[in-house]
């Protein structure tokens, strides 16, 4: 079987091995495989393993040559370290970072997915006042600096409970804080990011109402990030400093809360198009099946959204590295593509400042599950933005604008990397997982995709939806998803999804912290 990354084809079969394209070196092992089993090859001879290796994971299909890059997806994913036999395990032990530099083209490979014939897909939202459309209902406690979280943690939890039945249209009161917002330098980069983050929450249309609050002597004042228009929603602040202390500020902020509340209740879901939907997408904790299951799924999805003029983000741009050129191909213009490529420069440069570089991205857990090189893992990842055209490409925490698919400067590190998505404006989240992470981010909810059945059965509670029926040969890619399109419409309507249920997503707002702390 032959495909290229991303495919419908690519992971469609119960065979032993699965070849992603006709030329790879590698095959992907959809079982344990003992040194001695005799396996099929499609087009090749049979295959005798050598070592033992662990299912996901890679097993070469020829002889390759010390140096010589190795392949999978139809890219190279690194340098043979030594000589590896037909057979043998391919891993840490002898596959390294290949530097060789990757040529860029742009526009070459411009995709507009075609708008599906048939009534046009519709969810219940609440349109605010300024257009927005959100897909939950919260009242949100935002703090300037970290001086104000545990005050704000108090307010929040004084709604837990029945508190809010009453209410039946507010999905709750959550507290957003986080370790920064003074010993900062104004206007740094750092601090400009911040402001950036902070900004976009107290937009974001998943909140109706909103209580910012602050110490009052921060260096990060209030005014520095609610210098917008927020008329669109109930707005209010204050200071510890100023109110009178903590008790009297949790006294005065849940009073002002209760405040809030019926105007909030009182706002209603309606009938809204599909183009209204900001999609984010996201992966952590991946494994070898993430780039022929879960992520290429999301792709049909994520293309299936663009195609009825909706947005979709991806991010992760240390996990991109490696295959930005698929994406660079795909841009509307160079000037998308050449900013692009300047954070990747950015990256490469912020990393070797840290004693490091982007390989150092793969963690055990991606290693334990497969994935050797950031190469390899970059090349499934970029399945998740399917194959729409790139319209745009911003930084961290920018207000998406541009409807279509886009691509958002973040860090790989999947709470940094979703706050940023969020803040940009994401409604509903897509997380793919191998290894069974379980973020939350609210306000926006997170559906979870497992990318193997045995890590679903393991977390059944903890994931939305099992894509290792692919490799299990009980569904395709397209079929796949589709349903990933479905539920994203009905978690845009209200259904929680499991991270919800649990009550999951204010500890993971984590605002991406850079620049001198003084």
């Amino acid at each position: 079987m032959t495909a290229h990354p991303g495919s419908p084809e690519a992971a469609q079969t119960r065979a032993q091995l699965l070849i992603l394209a006709k030329d790879d070196d590698v095959a992907l092992t959809t079982a344990v495989l003992r040194a001695g089993t005799t396996v099929e090859v499609p087009g090749q001879a049979e295959l005798t393993v050598l070592t033992d290796i662990p299912r996901s994971h890679k097993v070469a299909l020829r002889d390759i040559p010390a140096g010589s890059q190795v392949h999978k997806y139809g890219q190279s994913i690194g340098l043979a370290t030594k000589e590896i036999k037909r057979g043998q395990h391919v891993h840490t032990h002898n596959l390294g970072m290949d530097t060789s530099q990757r040529e860029y083209s742009f526009g070459t490979a411009r995709i507009t997915p075609p708008t599906p014939t048939g009534a046009r897909p519709t969810f219940m939202g609440y349109r605010r006042k300024d257009g927005k459309v959100g897909t939950r209902n919260y009242i949100g406690i935002l703090t300037s600096v970290n001086c104000s979280a545990s005050t704000a943690k108090m307010v929040a939890h004084q709604f837990l409970g029945s508190v809010l039945d009453e209410y039946p249209n507010v999905d709750g009161v959550v507290a957003l804080t986080h370790s920064s917002g003074c010993g900062m330098v104004l206007d740094s980069e750092g601090a400009n990011v911040l402001e950036r983050t902070l900004r976009g929450y107290s937009q974001h249309a998943n909140f109706a109402g909103l209580l910012v609050l602050g110490l009052g002597c921060e260096m990060l004042q209030t005014e520095r990030f609610l210098d917008v228009d927020n008329s669109a929603k109930i707005v209010d602040q204050m200071t510890i400093q100023g109110t009178g202390g903590i008790r009297a500020t949790v006294k005065a902020a849940v009073a002002r809360i209760h405040e809030m509340l019926p105007a909030v209740n009182a706002l209603e879901r309606e009938v809204v198009d599909v183009a209204e939907l900001v999609l984010g997408l996201n992966c952590g904790g991946s494994d070898g099946y993430s780039g022929i299951t879960a992520n290429p799924a999301l792709g049909v999805a994520s293309d299936l959204l663009v195609a009825y003029g909706g947005t979709s983000i991806l991010a992760e741009t240390p996990e991109v590295f490696g295959a930005e050129h698929l994406l660079t191909r795909r841009a509307v213009s160079r000037e998308v593509g050449q900013k692009l490529l300047d954070r990747i420069d950015w990256w490469q440069n912020y990393a070797t400042q840290g004693g490091g570089s982007l390989d150092n991205n793969p963690s055990p857990g991606n290693k334990a599950g497969g994935l050797t090189t950031i190469l390899e893992k970059s090349l499934g990842a970029v399945a998740k933005g399917g194959q729409a055209e790139l319209t745009a490409v911003y930084e961290y925490a920018e207000p998406v604008l541009e409807n279509g698919f886009v691509f958002m400067d973040t860090p790989g590190y999947d709470p940094v990397s979703v706050t940023g998505i969020v803040a940009g404006g994401a409604t509903v989240v897509c997380f793919t997982t191998g290894r069974g992470s379980v973020l939350g981010c609210k306000p926006t909810p997170s559906i979870k995709l497992a990318t193997n059945s045995e890590m679903y059965r393991q977390m059944p509670e903890d994931m939305d939806i099992n894509c290792g029926v692919i490799v299990d040969g009980e569904s395709t890619v397209q079929e796949m998803g589709e349903e990933i399109f479905a539920t994203i419409l009905a978690v845009a309507s209200g259904q929680k999804t499991v991270s919800e249920e649990l009550d999951l997503g204010q500890e993971e707002f984590v605002p991406w912290q850079l620049g001198t702390v003084t």
